[in-house]
Formats: structure tokens, sequence, C-alpha cells
């Protein structure tokens, strides 16, 4: 077995407290035999998202307690959509948007599961291959015949979206089926025993379960994790600027290391738990710094190192934790026009001609007053008198101060600062 830890693999979820709810009898298996689970991905975007984490890393941790991981890429069922903790319908998407989205979720799985391994190699599949070739009047026959419609009203997702003014459609109301038929399939054709999701797939988990009890009087388990909230009442993965996605493109290095670098002490030792790899005695330790000394936010630094070289590497995170430091530094100048405009990528920004900054410069109240971070030049002056405005992080001290060509980064840039965070990026256009 792969793990250090004498723990089985469900204790070793339980004491990360990642364990919501299981079947029976789904430890003792787990115990004696090396068996096969899944876990299903959405494939609704051409990313997975930080909250995707829990289970990537369930599987992951599966495969290093020596079981086999399967990835489906949902390739069939995203064209369905699931209902699960959706108050709405999903749009459908189409057949090129899918196959662009699934590239992209392989791609990341890649860095957390070993496709190699001697024994116990993960597998991506799609379940296109079997829901997009099966004929309607065969999936009705072999596996709706199995399904009780009030049963099927009393799941979770289905109540409260009927209990909604959206309704549910047919098409989405079909989704547990086809879920089922998964867990079918794969139990056919890998043997797999065990399906493993969020909690609000308990439903869909446990009727898989059924299916291949009825049809191949087989006996499969579930487990399912919690979801992931905030204390600070937050959805967790969501800031003011969006999503915080794992593809680099989407949501940089940088500000994936700054999500979670803002973790919340009442969080921290939690998502050590969930979305790391340290052990009880590291944990134990970060715990009691947070407690003695939370100011110094030594567990916070070790959750984003850990999750940022994970998912990006050790380039990615070197870098982003150079831009860290130098950012909140008066070295912020030596940081590159890029770099710069990656970590303020949502502050406004102003084109200024590049000749009006060669000829003389402007002095630093008219540029404030003109790029809105100062109603009139009175209040700029104030501001600058009063410590309040930055050039890079250097404060202004003197409102007679021109800013020219000089103090742009590259001749591309010009950062301006009111307050601690109140940024604007003066733009240079080519003279």
């Amino acid at each position: 077995m792969a793990s250090e830890s004498a723990r089985s693999f469900l204790e070793e979820l339980q004491w990360r407290e990642l364990l919501s709810d299981a079947t029976p009898g789904v430890d003792a298996v787990l115990r004696s035999e090396k068996i096969v689970g899944y876990i299903g991905f959405d494939p609704s975007a051409s990313s997975l998202h930080v909250g995707s984490l829990v289970p990537v890393m369930a599987l992951a941790r599966m495969q290093r307690w020596g079981h086999s991981p399967i990835a489906i890429a949902g390739g069939g069922t995203g064209l369905i959509g699931d209902p699960s903790g959706k108050k709405a319908e999903r749009p459908l998407l189409t057949q090129e948007q899918l196959e662009i989205n699934l590239r992209g979720i392989k791609l990341q799985l890649s860095r957390f599961l070993d496709f190699d391994r001697s024994g116990n190699a993960a597998r991506i599949i799609n379940n296109a291959d079997w829901l997009t070739t099966i004929s309607l009047t065969d999936f009705l026959r072999d596996v709706g015949k199995h399904f009780k419609v009030n049963v099927m009203l009393t799941r979770e997702s289905v109540r409260r979206r009927l209990d909604s003014e959206e309704g549910i459609s047919f098409t989405e109301f079909s989704y547990m089926l086809l879920q089922a038929f998964d867990y079918l399939v794969l139990y056919q054709k890998y043997g797999c025993t065990l399906q493993m999701g969020g909690s609000d797939q308990w439903g869909n988990i446990i009727a898989g379960a059924d299916l291949i009890s009825r049809v191949e009087g087989g006996k499969a388990y579930g487990i399912v994790f919690p979801l992931v909230t905030a204390a600070n009442g937050e959805k967790f993965g969501k800031t003011e600027s969006g999503t915080i996605w794992l593809d680099p493109e989407r949501t940089s290095p940088y500000h994936f290391y700054q999500f979670w670098l803002r973790t919340d002490d009442r969080d921290v030792i939690k998502y050590l738990k969930y979305f790391t790899w340290r052990g009880p005695e590291d944990i134990q330790e970060l715990e009691r710094q947070v407690q003695s000394a939370p100011e110094t936010r030594e567990a916070q630094k070790q959750l984003a190192e850990e999750v940022t070289r994970m998912v990006h590497g050790e380039e990615a995170l070197g870098h982003a934790q150079r831009i860290s430091r130098l950012f909140f530094s008066e070295d912020v100048g030596s940081l590159s026009a890029g770099e710069i405009l990656q970590v303020v990528n949502e502050a406004p920004a102003t084109d200024l001609p590049a000749q009006e900054l060669t000829a003389g410069g402007i002095v630093v109240p008219d540029l404030l007053v003109r790029i809105g971070l100062a109603a009139s030049k009175n209040e700029a002056r104030r501001f600058i008198e009063s410590g309040g405005i930055y050039l890079g992080n250097r404060a202004v001290t003197d409102p007679r101060r021109t800013i020219s060509m000089a103090d742009s980064i590259e001749n591309k840039i010009i950062l301006l600062r009111k307050g601690k965070s109140n940024y604007h990026v003066v733009r240079i256009l080519p003279a």
C-alpha cells in the first residue's frame, strides 16, 4: 500500500473531515480489497475550479491508498446537465464546446493522478462512449424499467426544483438514470464498485448502486463529501472578480496563490486537511500557530504554497511568490508591466499619449484629476500632503512633483495608488 499511514482510506477521509456519508460495509471492503472507484466531473466549463479539488484529491488519495481511480469526463451527461444543487436549468452545450471543455479538464486531472502506475493506474473515461450510442428504446427497456418515478421525486435535487418556479424539465429529470447507468457500465467493464462525490450526489450514487444490484446482483458502494463552505458566509471559490479556476489563463497563478493566502483563520486548518497532503502532526502544529501567532499567517502561507505547487507547478509558484513580495514593497518597479497588469487586471485604467510625458511631464495633481483619483486639484494636493498618494508603492510627498516617462515601467504603464488599495493604471500610448 502506497500510504505511509496505518489509517484506512475511509479513516483518512474521516480524519480530514471529508466524510459526509457512506454506504454500509464500504470500510470493510476498502480494508480487505483493492477496489476500483470513480468520480464524475462536470464538463460545463473548459476548466475545473477550486471546488473541484475535493473530488480530485479524493481520487488521488484513493490511488495513494492502493486503489484504482477512474475519472469520468462527462461528455455524455454533459449534454444533459445535472440538476443537483442548481436553481435553474443549465444551458445545453454544443458538441464542439463540450470537446473543448473535456480537453481542458483531462489536462488538469493529469497533474494529480498517475496514469502509468503499475497495478493501480488511473483512468480518464468519457461516458459519451456509451451514452451517445445506446438507443432510446434499449435504454428505457434495460435501465428505465428499474426506476420508480415516485422514488425519483423524493430525491432532494428533484424535489427542490419541483418546489421552485423554474421547475425541472424531463431532460434533467432523466439525469439520475444516466448517472446510474454510468455506474453500471463501469461495474461491468472495469469491476468498479465505488462511486464518490459531493453530498448533493447521494441520491444519484444510491440509484447507481441499486441498479447494479438489480441488473447484475452485485454489491456496489458510495461515499460522499461535505460541500465546502467558508466561515464568513461567502461561497467558496468565489471572489469579487469571479470564480477561481485551475486554468492559469482564466485565473493567474498569482491570483490563485493570493486566494489561498487570504483564507480566513477560521477556515485555514479545514482547508489544509481538505486540499493538501499534510499529516496530523504538521497540521496540529500549524493549528497551534494560528491560535498563538495568527499575525504570521504561517498556515495560510503553507496552504497557498502547497496548493499552488500542485496545480501550477514549482516555477509558477515561485513567480507568484516573487510578484507577491515585490508588489507590496517599494520595489514594485522591478516587476514587468505584464506582471503588474496581471495583479491589477481589475483596476481602472486611463490611456495617455506618450508625448505628454516627454514634454516636461505632468504635475501629479493634474494627473490625479484627469484619471479620477481626485475630484479637484485642491483635493489632490490634500491627498498628497496627507501621505495618501503613491507612485508605484512610493509615497508622493511633493504636490509640485511631475510624472514623466522616467516614472513608467517599460515605457508602457504608470501605476498610481490612493490609500491602501485604490489602484489606477495609466497606459502609455506610443507616440
